[in-house]
């Protein structure tokens, strides 16, 4: 029995020293196999915001290089096959849901911040899970090791045991794909908090190898590890740092991904894609300071002061000793590792909107515009909404219009409205949250009721994204409408007087016109576009008349100045308001004293086709059939007394397809108009139509208004005709006149003339007759001598041309 004791023991002994060789040949096989490592530059204890964050030692840099050197899986740690094929399940992540390469940062960094939040949540009803020192901090870093091409992102989080890194980092692969997809269409609210998902897996993007370091409270620390070949292990963490609590990702980067390794990239993804998180996120920077050193002793000065010649000159000697101590310093470069602080810039939509300073909205409209000028937004708004769907929003009005806010409109998919889900930044390019005629507001939306790792497609058939843009068009109109409320001269006369005497604020006065002149377009396009909110939206109209001496006025100062009995709202289009202000169409509303409103821009045409109607009142284009003044007694008299006239007048102009002949009610000093049917194109429409670049005439043709010919039965003209009329009906004079007095009133109505060579001629023909020039006059032919000669010397020249150039080529040839 002895001896088998004896035996024993000396086999142990054997076995033990064995043991401390094997594992130096394991570091030295791992060595041998990573490339050379570089030791990362030690914390020191009086620099950087958190001291003892990542503080290292000699034993900690080899342990991380050690773990750092490995691009294998480790042999005594317990492996794992996804369940899953993963390939499949990398290609629907890369190629569906992460085409862009950066927001793998974001993916990590929202990952960390979930878990911040999990863990602050049990910390409100058990203080001592936060732990002391360290730990206490809720905040994430960004370290990157260069020379090793790795970058790590470390949060003090949850954490994760041992069962957390085999179910977070697996279930997305173990669900199979088919159900992963599944689940992405169908589920209304992925919650990722203080797990890794489908965000996780993102990382691939950018590296080939990955380790998860990760301790919760109730476990010890492990380690996982893959290369998204199929497999990955997890083994309890003996050789890393301990982190406290909390999780550390490594990124083992490709070549290709080297560029993440640069501080500049990182610090602006972080700031493009996680800027608002509700944790600081520090990144391990260098930056240079000057220190004092030692001057070399040739540089110091020498000479020494001579001795002073009383006592009461102690100080002053001082002074000198002190200044000859700095003489000896001298200035140099160092370059530092600290802690820096990238999310600085305060989440003012999480505050309470009566906490935040006019200055604070500014200078983040600044932030999100980009825009360093000092300008201030003209209006903004900051609300929450609450019930089904939660989300807070900040909305602002840019000072002035993008110089391409209207190129492209219907093509362009452009959005300034940023989203963010639980304050991740999502996308700036999702134009589903707001219809395109308000593309040009600034601001952002972030819900808690969005999911957060999802596609743009996706996102579109979620259910509350409906409830979102309802909610988000109506703020946006509000404040928009909050403009014109505030502005001095959008006030009545009795109000501007009340203005006057509560404020002196000059600041808002004329801001509305401001904002018309720039966005005006985008208010009449979201009528066309907008049928729920084309009423709200008119509200916001503005536009000059006849009686707004050069001023903006809106509907509702139009309807408050109608005429009593005045059942329509009179309007005219055209190109220009000097232009309208000339029309004749206006003579006889001018006269009864009528407002018409002018309609200039291209846009109002196709504006009027769907504003049909505003407060029960019916728009009415004046240059159109239909006009109403009121009803005068002599009207059926007239029309009586020139029915022959009328008559005729429509028999002559059989050529040109006129729908009628008709006496007039809107004429005054003019003697003819025509005018367009009701529902067709006004003569302002054809011009725009048939200016544009691929215009088919003979696809328009249907759209035209029907032309009809109002005469003025008082004007002089109009009464010789009709008294010739009655004599002859054959007259050649009177045809000719009713011909020419009809393409004059089609161009002075509007419109353009199919044949304006016969128009010019029969102009001519008039001017020779009231200079008393015979009809049979004719031209001055050219002398034949003249034109013979002339052909002679032309021909002559071309043949010297030709002669010389022939020449030049035989020169060339020789």
């Amino acid at each position: 029995m002895r001896k088998w004791t004896i035996a024993s023991a000396l086999l142990l002994l054997c076995f033990l020293s064995l043991v401390p060789d094997e594992g130096s040949r394991f570091h030295a096989k791992a060595d041998g196999d990573a490339d050379e490592v570089v030791d990362p530059p030690k914390v020191e204890e009086k620099i950087g915001a958190v001291p003892h964050g990542l503080s290292t030692d000699s034993d900690v840099v080899k342990r991380e290089s050690e773990s750092i050197s490995k691009r294998s899986l480790r042999g005594s740690a317990e492996k794992f096959e996804f369940q899953a094929e993963v390939s499949r399940l990398m290609d629907i992540i890369i190629n569906s849901l992460y085409s862009n390469k950066d927001i793998f940062l974001r993916e990590l960094i929202s990952n960390a911040s979930d878990a911040l939040d999990k863990i602050r949540f049990l910390s409100l009803t058990d203080k001592e899970i936060l732990g002391e020192g360290d730990n206490s901090k809720l905040e994430i870093q960004i370290k990157l090791d260069k020379a090793n091409k790795v970058l790590s992102i470390r949060d003090r989080g949850i954490g994760m045991t041992k069962e957390d890194l085999i179910k977070n980092l697996g279930t997305i692969a173990k669900s199979g794909t088919s159900a992963f997809v599944e689940k992405m269409q169908t589920s209304g609210d992925l919650n990722l908090i203080g797990q890794f998902g489908v965000g996780f897996y993102s990382v691939y993007l950018v590296a080939d190898y990955v380790e998860v370091i990760s301790k919760h409270n109730d476990d010890k620390q492990h380690v996982w590890e893959s290369k998204a070949d199929g497999a990955f292990a997890i083994s309890e963490d003996t050789w890393n740092e301990p982190l406290g609590r909390g999780t550390e990702i490594r990124l083992h980067l490709r070549d290709e991904a080297q560029e993440y390794l640069e501080e500049g990239k990182l610090k602006d993804l972080v700031k493009r894609y996680s800027e608002f998180i509700n944790f600081p996120i520090y990144i391990w920077g260098s930056k240079e300071i000057d220190v004092d050193v030692p001057a070399d002793e040739d540089e110091s000065n020498d000479e020494e002061a001579p001795p002073e010649s009383s006592e009461e000159e102690d100080d002053a000697e001082k002074s000198e000793d002190d200044d000859a101590e700095k003489s000896k310093t001298k200035k140099v470069k160092e370059t530092i590792y600290e802690w820096e602080l990238l999310n600085d810039v305060k989440a003012i939509w999480l505050r309470s909107p009566k906490e935040v300073t006019e200055e604070e909205y500014t200078k983040f409209y600044h932030s999100l515009a980009k825009d360093f000028s000092d300008d201030k937004p003209m209006s903004w708004s900051h609300f929450n909404a609450e019930g089904d769907v939660e989300f807070k929003a900040v909305l602002f009005v840019p000072p002035k219009a993008p110089h391409d806010l209207y190129e492209s409109y219907y093509n362009s998919k452009k959005s300034n409205l940023k989203l963010y889900v639980r304050r991740v930044f999502i996308s700036d390019e999702f134009d589903e949250l707001l219809p395109k005629y308000l593309n040009f507001l600034l601001g952002l939306v972030d819900s808690d009721t969005l999911p957060l790792n999802v596609s743009r497609e996706m996102l579109q058939q979620h259910s509350s994204l409906k409830t979102i843009k309802k909610k988000l068009i109506r703020k946006a109109l509000d404040m928009i409408r909050k403009i014109a409320e505030e502005d001095p001269d959008e006030f009545s006369h009795k109000e501007k007087k009340a203005a006057e005497k509560s404020s002196d604020d000059d600041e808002k006065k004329g801001q509305y016109s401001r904002f018309w002149n720039e966005f005006g377009k985008s208010i009449k396009l979201g009528i066309i576009e907008d049928a729920t909110n084309r009423n709200r939206l008119a509200k916001l109209l503005r536009f000059e008349s006849s009686k707004s001496d050069g001023k903006l006025i809106s509907l509702d100062q139009y309807i408050s100045r109608m005429k009593s009995g005045q059942k329509d709202i009179f309007y005219i289009t055209g190109s220009s308001k000097e232009q309208l202000e000339k029309s004749p169409f206006l003579e006889r509303l001018k006269k009864k004293n009528y407002e018409v409103i002018f309609f200039t821009d291209p846009v109002d045409e196709y504006l009027m086709q769907y504003l049909m109607d505003y407060e029960d009142k019916k728009f009415q284009n004046v240059s159109k059939e239909g006009l109403k003044l009121g009803k005068d007694s002599k009207d059926k008299e007239l029309k009586e007394s020139f029915k022959d006239l009328t008559k005729w007048w429509k028999t002559a102009l059989s050529f040109d397809n006129v729908d009628d002949v008709k006496v007039s009610n809107r004429l005054d000093n003019t003697p003819c108009v025509v005018v367009t049917s009701k529902y067709g194109w006004s003569a302002n429409m054809e011009r725009i139509m048939q200016s544009q670049t691929l215009s088919d005439a003979s696809k328009q043709a249907y759209m035209r208004g029907k032309r009809v010919l109002e005469i003025n039965p008082r004007h002089p003209i109009i009464k010789d005709l009709r008294e010739r009329i009655v004599k002859d009906s054959e007259d050649e004079g009177a045809k000719h006149a009713a011909k020419l007095m009809y393409q004059t009133a089609l161009l002075e109505s509007g419109f353009i003339l199919s044949d304006p060579k016969d128009f010019a001629s029969q102009i001519y023909d008039t001017v020779k007759t009231s200079l008393n020039i015979s009809s049979d006059a004719t031209v001055e032919e050219e002398d034949e001598a003249e034109v013979v000669e002339t052909g002679s010397k032309a021909a002559e020249a071309e043949d010297t041309i030709k002669s010389e150039t022939a020449d030049e080529d035989v020169k060339d040839e020789l």
